[in-house]
């Protein structure tokens, strides 16, 4: 086995548009992520049994279900109930929606690590429900959860080869792609393997910095 380095060349220009697409999956399902995962969250932490008990079978659900199969049901399966989006765009909210249900687990454990004095000290001064969950919980809360909530942006990072199976040309589709048609395979996927490994280990690295920036 010999490297061609002109294969890498000849890829390269592929290799740019699915790393593009990699990264607007990651962005949007980050977002979709963050936000459902706390407003999951929130739900579970409702008065009422008639609202906690449906979510937490919803969340349970989705957690307990490979990531794979919820891709298949959103892009064959909703089509045939008139509810179309594109191959990106249903790869995006597959990801936001799966890893959701983790954010959730987060955004939990950091409301309950606020010391009970916090929301004592908010009763005391007659705040507004409303006003002592923005003013007084969600900021301690969140300044807890950051570091986990972008060790999930990193695993959702590597989940993001799996849109390749609904046809969505991340890196790993372009790279399969190329091979298919040039019969060249261990130059595109070696330049995706380091992909990976350059974007998300220094990404680890600035999650750890900021670990112990917040810790201070």
């Amino acid at each position: 086995m010999t490297w061609d380095w002109s294969a890498v060349g000849d890829f390269m220009p592929r290799f740019w548009d699915g790393l593009l697409v990699t990264l607007q999956a990651l962005v949007v399902g980050s977002l979709i992520s963050f936000a459902l995962g706390l407003v999951w969250a929130l739900l579970m932490r409702a008065p009422s049994r008639w609202v906690r008990w449906p979510v937490g079978m919803v969340t349970e659900f989705i957690r307990n279900t490979p990531l794979l199969v919820q891709l298949f049901f959103l892009f064959f399966v909703l089509p045939e109930w008139n509810i179309t989006f594109s191959a990106l765009t249903t790869g995006a909210i597959a990801l936001g929606l799966h890893y959701s249900t983790y954010t959730m687990q987060v955004y939990r454990a950091g409301i309950e690590a606020v010391p009970a004095g916090q929301w004592e000290a908010a009763t005391a001064l007659s705040l507004p429900v409303r006003r002592t969950w923005t003013a007084v919980v969600l900021p301690q809360a969140i300044r807890r959860v950051v570091p986990a909530l972008g060790n999930y942006v990193i695993a959702m990072l590597k989940d993001t080869p799996m849109l390749m199976t609904i046809t969505v040309l991340d890196m790993l589709g372009q790279a399969r792609l190329f091979s298919q048609q040039q019969f060249q395979f261990t130059e595109p996927l070696t330049v995706i393997g380091v992909a990976f490994i350059l974007i998300s280990y220094p990404a680890s690295l600035l999650i750890r910095a900021l670990e112990r920036r917040l810790v201070r």
